[in-house]
């Protein structure tokens, strides 16, 4: 095995407890508000503060009050804001379908006569399922990201008019929120767990030993020597007679019971 028996559990263990932080963090993340925060650096007072997440937007007063308005459509969001939405959602479902197999996968565990090559699989299962979920929360961050940094240019761009040396604002400009950071952290924590899963996984397959075959041919039972040569029968031939030696010459058992002896009268 890859490491001893001790060394595989804490592996998996491990494995497990932090991929089971990374899914909530994936969790926590998608449900989060603050997937994009208005910037502040041009007007540091302001009477409301805006930020948006994945299923709302939100209005924050200067008085504390707070509303929210969720996206009520799903034809008029943007194309790109509905992919973060699926990758969110599916690395949210395989990594719980990933954290219910590795439940029953656990060393630790034994359910019934399950065997240690059948936790193998189901360790190397749910570490690829990790893995993906893990890939799946990054990948979907930073599109959200990507598109934040090409709309904070294009807002930059034309936000700025010069009229007579004046500069005047036009418009908000977002940056990253909070939720960004979060997912990110969350995705690279299962994404490390999922491998720390295979890993383990190595150590749990049972060793395949190769045993080279070696043919054995049982002796004969009965050996009769001749001067002209060798000659043995065995068991597995049941057409040849067994022969016997008497009186220093081979006969057959045919022979000794047609020529009886002085010695079988006694």
């Amino acid at each position: 095995m890859l490491c001893p028996t001790m060394a595989v559990t804490a592996c998996q263990g491990l494995g497990f407890v932090v991929s089971l932080i990374g899914i909530a963090g994936i969790i926590a993340a998608t449900c989060m508000d603050q997937w994009s925060t208005q910037d502040l650096y041009n007007n540091p007072v302001t009477a409301v503060f805006n930020y948006q997440g994945l299923w709302r937007s939100c209005v924050r007063e200067s008085s504390g009050f707070t509303e929210c308005r969720g996206y009520f459509t799903l034809l008029g969001l943007p194309a790109m804001l509905q992919a973060v939405r699926a990758l969110m959602i599916v690395g949210i479902v395989l990594g719980a379908i990933g954290l219910l197999v590795s439940i029953f996968a656990l060393k630790c565990i034994r359910i019934g006569s399950m065997e240690d090559s059948a936790k193998a699989n189901m360790t190397l299962t749910s570490g690829i399922m990790f893995i993906i979920a893990g890939l799946c929360a990054i990948a979907g961050v930073s599109v959200f990201a990507n598109m934040l940094v090409t709309n904070f240019w294009m807002s930059t761009a034309s936000m700025y008019t010069s009229l007579g040396g004046m500069v005047q604002t036009v418009q908000n400009r977002y940056t990253f929120g909070s939720a960004l950071f979060v997912g990110w952290v969350a995705g690279g924590l299962t994404l490390i767990g999922g491998v720390m899963m295979c890993i383990a996984c190595r150590g749990l397959a049972p060793e395949e030993t190769n045993y080279k075959a070696v043919s054995y041919h049982a002796s004969g039972n009965n050996v009769s020597y001749k001067p002209g040569g060798f000659k043995a029968s065995t068991a597995f031939a049941p057409s040849s007679k067994n022969k016997r030696m008497y009186d220093g010459g081979a006969h057959t058992e045919d022979e000794v019971q047609s020529h009886p002896s002085k010695y079988d009268y006694v």
